[in-house]
């Protein structure tokens, strides 16, 4: 899949071209806009008997699937500042402390259009005794899922490929 431009977002012209997925150029006035990558983060939060909390994604892509709660870094936030935030937004947890896990590359199709994240995952502390408020419309519902060994983690319907290596690399690391 190719994101594509019909008209020259500067000079109406139709010779904008895709290059290579990275960048669009216009052969009339010279426009060029650059497909950057996007960055997202992911909360691993584990209760007292070493679960994972997972949501079911409310909406596409993959919808029904399994991710952790998290979300895209906004303008002007740190991706620690991002991790808070959406916690807070999608379950209603307050962080109270992140430790890096690891980071993936992924790709995130949405409504025909194609995105490039960068993936980051974070340990999280909450709050304990915490209610869980979840976000409408983000969150269908919330689910502890054991994931000690391959055959777990392997068992999991994950929406995205860069939370199973991150769940790959938290095992190797507990070994």
């Amino acid at each position: 899949m190719q994101n594509d431009m019909t008209f020259c977002p500067q000079c109406g012209e139709q010779k904008i071209q895709n290059i290579k997925n990275r960048k669009w150029l216009c052969a009339s006035c010279g426009y060029e806009l650059y497909n950057n990558v996007a960055s997202a983060v992911g909360l691993l939060i584990f209760d007292k008997d070493g679960r994972v909390l997972f949501e079911r994604r409310a909406k596409e892509p993959r919808r029904g699937f399994l991710a952790f709660p998290g979300g895209f870094v906004d303008p002007d936030e740190s991706a620690e500042e991002a991790a808070a935030r959406e916690c807070f937004e999608e379950i209603g947890a307050k962080v109270v402390s992140l430790k890096y896990v690891a980071s993936f590359p992924n790709t995130y199709e949405y409504k025909g259009v194609l995105y490039k994240t960068c993936d980051i995952f974070f340990a999280a502390k909450i709050l304990e005794n915490n209610d869980f408020l979840t976000q409408k419309g983000e969150v269908l519902s919330l689910e502890w899922k054991s994931v000690k060994t391959k055959a777990e983690l392997d068992s999991l319907d994950l929406a995205f490929e860069s939370a199973r290596k991150t769940l790959s690399v938290w095992l190797e690391s507990k070994e």
